[in-house]
């Protein structure tokens, strides 16, 4: 009877050994399980290499804390070869940009471009960002005011601007991008561009209320695709195009073509590229963008070429951390 009670005792005991393994095992893996779940349900970082991507921003907002340097370039068009070294020696365009980060997911900037002696303001903010079972893409808004300083400023046809509020454009933009992967991410921006001021004419003096015929309009919708393909952690293949969906009376701009490299290191991004874009500012870019990725007239023969108008460009950007 003694042996028959100790051996209920030690069944009894690895029962409970095993039972309490068991358990173990479980506790552990289900806190294995909540880690993974947390691990998953951390936002997707590094969408992009950088705020731009060739002529275009992107739903990237550096961490708070961070002040950023831009260098925007383009070269003239490279339509006439050699005789300006494929527009490398002709008149250029330059931007100089400045911005931060005072708070989290919020980047202000502000900047000076040559052509019209632009300065622009601008504030991006991140709405939400691509996690992983929760939100399947980064949503970003992007505005922008820009103030023509020139001392005696015209609009595209050469109309000279009579008072200050027409030296003002504006442009809106929603960013909505997919990490698809480690290497390839996609973006989609559809946007709003705005001119105080475009050109036209009267039937009748205004004062009467007649019609005023415009051969633009004040307001443009346009559509943006981009998108990133890393070839190595550093280095990436890099292309946008730009269509404008507004139809204007006339004076209708082009869409732009883009694509080029990108390098990337921790605090630097070095990006060039050909573009058809040579205005440096969004709205300008899509509402008086006159190069054809398709066709261009030439200058001499005044014959139609195929091939489009393009030209060299390159963004440098600096990220410093206080």
């Amino acid at each position: 009877m003694k042996r028959i009670i100790n051996n209920i005792k030690n069944k009894l005991a690895l029962v409970s050994s095993i039972f309490l393994c068991l358990l173990l095992l479980g506790t552990s893996a289900l806190a294995q399980d909540s880690t993974s779940a947390k691990v998953k349900a951390k936002p997707e970082k590094n969408t992009f290499g950088s705020v731009w991507l060739i002529d275009n921003q992107t739903v990237m907002v550096p961490i708070k804390g961070t002040f950023e340097m831009d260098i925007l370039h383009r070269f003239g068009t490279i339509d006439k070869g050699y005789e300006d070294l494929w527009g490398l020696f002709a008149p250029s365009n330059i931007r100089l940009g400045f911005s931060y980060v005072p708070i989290k997911n919020l980047n202000v900037g502000f900047g000076l471009t040559k052509s019209n002696m632009l300065w622009d303001g601008s504030l991006k903010y991140a709405i939400f960002t691509q996690t992983k079972g929760l939100i399947p893409v980064s949503l970003t808004y992007y505005v922008n005011g820009a103030y023509d300083s020139r001392k005696e400023p015209s609009i595209y046809d050469g109309s000279a601007l009579k008072y200050d509020v027409e030296r003002f454009s504006f442009f809106h933009q929603l960013l909505i991008a997919r990490k698809v992967n480690d290497k390839l991410s996609i973006q989609l921006a559809p946007s709003l561009s705005w001119q105080n001021a475009v050109s036209g004419y009267y039937t009748k003096n205004d004062s009467t209320g007649q019609e005023i015929f415009k051969t633009m309009k004040n307001a443009h919708l346009a559509l943006a695709v981009s998108g990133r393909y890393k070839l190595t952690n550093v280095t990436a293949i890099t292309a946008s195009y730009d269509q404008p969906l507004t139809t204007h009376p006339s004076y209708n701009p082009n869409p732009n073509l883009s694509c080029g490299f990108e390098f990337n290191t921790s605090s630097h991004s070095f990006q060039v590229f050909v573009t058809n874009y040579s205005l440096l500012n969004q709205q300008r870019n899509n509402l008086f963008n006159t190069n054809n990725p398709l066709k261009y007239t030439d200058a001499v023969t005044n014959e139609e070429v195929k091939g489009g108008k393009f030209l060299i460009g390159f963004n440098i950007t600096r990220l410093f951390n206080f």
